[in-house]
């Protein structure tokens, strides 16, 4: 949270300095991302194969958004990625870890406008990480869950299942970046394929250091990503006949996991008390009155369950939308729009006192968790004020209301308890963003 905000801060004064001094060119995008990077677990690898296994894989997948601006050579931009393992089997368990990175960058074109372009950038943020060794026990119940729900350890830091506030750490990347136009849609928005070469570091030693290991290796590594988007050149369109804008967005739902809790309760845990709040970026885009964007948040519950366990219960969302901007008089905004996306939902039970690696990997029963995916829809209508920055610049803040209905295309069950009324939900955001 803290490093989307500095990117809103930071996007609203650079740019509109930038602006001001020079009257250059300006572009605009947002693209979707998938690579690969290395890995070398050099600690863990040498557990492992102390006990006789293979050691993991030294690569895992990323997955990312990039939302970007451009100012005649100048490039700052946000971006957020997740990277998952590759699952390894240890003896009746299984290996896996993921992670989380959110990056403010900023970088430089070597290349004059025009359909190719060449980008050298930093980028500066902070991650989560996840590093699990489970025993898969497919079929069980939440009654048996919850009886006995250790079967494997879960390693965590920086826990955004507890909420996205949570993300920390210091990361940087460092890498080039090659982009080319084409030119397939009749509207101002042309389609950019994006290449991306270069590294990921974790600056400071053993930051990344859990129960005794360090898992800094999975914070860094070099990379090659391939993507596609959307760009927005300034040449192709009049100001306010489109846009590309990001928003920062948090919110609340109205939802309560009413069956989850009775079982919790029957078993001699604490509810989940309150309502799931969330956090989330949105990048929205307009063609004269035609809307399109991402919704992309997380939401979440945690406390304590007893004496030995905490718990938590989150939801990763990601949309598509599509609508139209029903009303545009004195900087005032008031649009509908229709998502679809994906959705999971996950139950967490940690163990609060855990032995150290490498007895850990010896005796690693102590956590347990249950999770489901599955499609998801809602409506949505938004309130905009749209508050110029200057003048000279057609850089706006943009302050929103959105509210909306969420609705489950699937039972979500988790223990064969169903969770569709979870969630399915009505929910209130406010966002705050800007559109150059």
């Amino acid at each position: 949270m803290r490093t989307i905000i500095a990117i809103l801060i930071l996007f609203c004064f650079t740019e509109q300095a930038w602006a001001q001094q020079h009257k250059g060119y300006q572009r605009t995008s947002f693209n979707a991302y998938y690579g690969t990077s290395g890995a070398n677990l050099q600690g863990l690898d040498e557990l492992l194969e102390n006990h006789g296994q293979a050691p993991l894989p030294n690569s895992y997948n990323t997955y990312g958004l990039s939302y970007q601006t451009r100012f005649n050579d100048f490039i700052i931009g946000a971006e957020i990625y997740q990277n998952n393992g590759i699952e390894t089997p240890f003896n009746e368990y299984n290996i896996d870890y993921r992670t989380t990175r959110a990056f403010l960058n900023f970088g430089y074109s070597f290349t004059e406008e025009g359909k190719f372009h060449l980008i050298h950038y930093m980028s500066i943020g902070m991650g989560y990480l996840n590093f699990e060794m489970l025993n898969d026990r497919e079929g069980e119940s939440m009654e048996e869950f919850l009886k006995a729900p250790a079967h494997g350890f879960i390693l965590r830091q920086n826990d955004i299942n507890k909420g996205s506030q949570f993300m920390g750490g210091f990361l940087t990347e460092i890498g080039f970046e090659l982009g080319y136009d084409l030119g397939l849609l009749p509207s101002e928005e042309v389609i950019t394929l994006i290449a991306k070469i270069g590294y990921s570091f974790n600056p400071f030693e053993e930051s990344w250091t859990i129960n005794g290991m360090t898992f800094d290796d999975l914070q860094s590594g070099a990379f090659v990503r391939l993507g596609a988007g959307l760009s927005l050149p300034e040449k192709n369109y009049f100001y306010r006949d489109a846009s590309l804008g990001i928003h920062l967005i948090t919110g609340i739902h109205f939802t309560k996991p009413n069956d989850l809790n009775q079982h919790l309760e029957n078993n001699g845990y604490q509810q989940l008390d309150g309502i799931p709040k969330n956090i989330g970026i949105k990048l929205l885009g307009e063609n004269r009155g035609f809307l399109y964007g991402i919704d992309l948040f997380n939401l979440n519950m945690e406390g304590e369950a007893n004496q030995d366990y905490g718990h938590s219960l989150s939801s990763l969302r990601i949309y598509g939308s599509l609508g139209g901007k029903l009303l545009d008089i004195y900087n005032w905004e008031v649009g509908a729009l229709g998502g679809i996306g994906y959705a999971n939902v996950r139950y967490s039970l940690l163990h609060k006192r855990k032995l150290s690696f490498p007895d850990l990997i010896d005796l690693p029963d102590y956590d347990g968790e249950l999770r489901n995916g599955g499609i998801m829809a809602k409506p949505e209508v938004y309130l905009s004020k749209v508050f110029p920055l200057s003048k000279k610049t057609k850089l706006s803040l943009v302050g929103t209301v959105y509210g909306g209905y969420e609705i489950p295309l699937g039972s979500y069950e988790l223990g064969g308890v169903s969770m569709s009324n979870f969630m399915a939900n009505p929910y209130l955001q406010l966002g705050v963003g800007i559109r150059p």
